[in-house]
């Protein structure tokens, strides 16, 4: 760890928010929450947007959402976001273990889903292209796209302050798929 997480005893809002979290998952508080929360000032405005991005005000379906943040991660490298979000969030979302390993292991192609192409093209281009665009649009409403975009680039920064603080694998996180692995998009 490069970086200082916030320990126990917690400040009264902190240590609330951490057993609202806690509920229903029996889990200490994730380690990338203790660290952001070692930072009063940027906890308090990194909590919204995180709040609206997995919480029911969002306005993509849970399967979308968890495509594109997972394959952000894996993208950026950071087994650390991406093992939670595919410990916590795969079934509801039905992403079977080839889903998920395809996440990791795909390779864009013609038949990628839009998803992936999404996160593939703004990861190495910095943009989208005008033809991917146009499938995009075809598909969901402008405003879905830009919170599609903010989420990508959100996990983005994510994955980057995960990686560079050395946080390590939650203990109950999924770990990256090994490449061997059958990997796919589609539902089974």
């Amino acid at each position: 760890m490069r970086l200082p997480l916030l320990n126990p005893p917690y400040p009264p809002d902190v240590e609330h928010l951490f057993e609202r979290m806690k509920r229903g998952t029996g889990r200490e508080p994730l380690l990338l929450l203790r660290l952001f929360a070692n930072h009063a000032n940027l906890w308090g405005r990194i909590l919204p947007i995180s709040e609206f991005q997995l919480g029911p005000n969002s306005g993509l379906d849970l399967r979308t959402r968890e495509l594109l943040i997972n394959r952000t991660c894996a993208r950026c490298r950071c087994e650390y976001e991406w093992g939670v979000h595919a410990t916590v969030f795969a079934g509801k979302a039905e992403l079977t273990p080839g889903a998920l390993a395809a996440t990791v292991n795909l390779a864009s192609s013609d038949d990628t889903p839009l998803e992936i192409s999404m996160v593939d093209e703004l990861h190495d281009a910095g943009t989208i292209s005008d033809a991917l665009w146009q499938k995009l649009a075809s598909r969901w409403s402008p405003a879905q796209i830009l919170e599609m975009l903010v989420l990508i680039g959100w996990y983005h920064m994510i994955s980057f302050v995960a990686n560079a603080a050395g946080l390590p694998s939650e203990p109950w996180a999924e770990r990256f798929p090994s490449q061997e692995q059958p990997s796919s998009i589609a539902r089974d």
